[in-house]
């Protein structure tokens, strides 16, 4: 017998998620599941599948977890944060509009501003080469990488999962595909890594693209706006308030130095709900 499984179908920036919840159904979750739940002609279709459970750490509302369409776990998603908290409100799995979770490495505090608009208070950046994880002895400000006989260059820092993030003139021109996927995986990355092409019109604004680790290019990455923000900042390069034009649509990133915290405030939408057999 068929294992009946409902969930919501929601996106941030046309970053597009499966959303469960495990508190009121259970979820016999796999990495073949997974996989073919994300497949976009056959199952739901989706960038990632978001996994609500009950709380495991003290003072937290709910636990999360992230699922790339390819079954691998991540540590962190900033568009998926803001659709969780959406979700839990909407479902009525919670009355406040101020929303502790935990993640697998952090804690983050989300607040419902209004209709569809969500600010995730991400945390702390971490510019460490151990923690980002990254093969440098020292932190340094720009890192670089010889790729196709041409040397990259590029700042990283951990959101909660490791991101690099390169300089370009031009993001339609942009080899997001190629460095991109050469990077994901390069071994300077033990973990792999999320990779952001930036352009910077002025210290108030950016364009970016980001090629996601385990997923590929998708319309818009919240954690990788973090990330390019704070790498724009540690080079000095941006303001403490940046508007990040991604494709799907825009986002505000704010830095609070003196908490050394990272606040990001973007929309997050319901499309519909739904069940399906496995």
């Amino acid at each position: 017998m068929k294992n009946k499984l409902f969930f919501s179908k929601m996106h941030g920036l046309q970053n597009d998620f499966m959303v469960v919840e495990t508190l009121t159904q259970k979820f016999f979750l796999n990495k073949k599941i997974i996989q073919s739940f994300s497949h976009r002609n056959t199952g739901v279709g989706f960038d990632q599948l978001l996994l609500i459970e009950s709380p495991k750490v003290k003072n937290t509302d709910f636990n999360y977890r992230i699922f790339n369409f390819d079954g691998s776990e991540v540590e962190q998603c900033g568009n998926g944060a803001r659709c969780l908290a959406r979700f839990v409100f909407y479902k009525k799995l919670i009355k406040k509009k101020k929303i502790i979770v935990s993640t697998k490495n952090r804690i983050m505090i989300l607040k419902i501003k209004n209709k569809n608009k969500v600010l995730v208070n991400i945390g702390s950046p971490n510019f460490n080469p151990k923690n980002i994880p990254c093969l440098s002895i020292i932190e340094k400000d720009i890192y670089s990488l010889k790729i196709n006989s041409e040397k990259i260059f590029f700042g990283a820092v951990s959101i909660g999962n490791p991101h690099c993030v390169i300089i370009v003139n031009d993001i339609f021109k942009a080899p997001v595909q190629n460095i991109g996927s050469i990077l994901e995986s390069h071994n300077f990355f033990p973990n792999k890594v999320n990779v952001g092409f930036m352009q910077i019109l002025n210290k108030n604004n950016i364009f970016l693209r980001v090629f996601e680790r385990g997923v590929g290019e998708t319309k818009s990455c919240g954690s990788g706006a973090c990330a390019a923000v704070m790498v724009g900042i540690k080079q000095k390069k941006l303001s403490n308030v940046v508007n990040v034009i991604l494709q799907g649509g825009s986002i505000t990133i704010k830095f609070n130095p003196k908490k050394n915290c990272i606040y990001m405030i973007g929309t997050a939408n319901h499309i519909y709900d739904g069940y399906i057999y496995y």
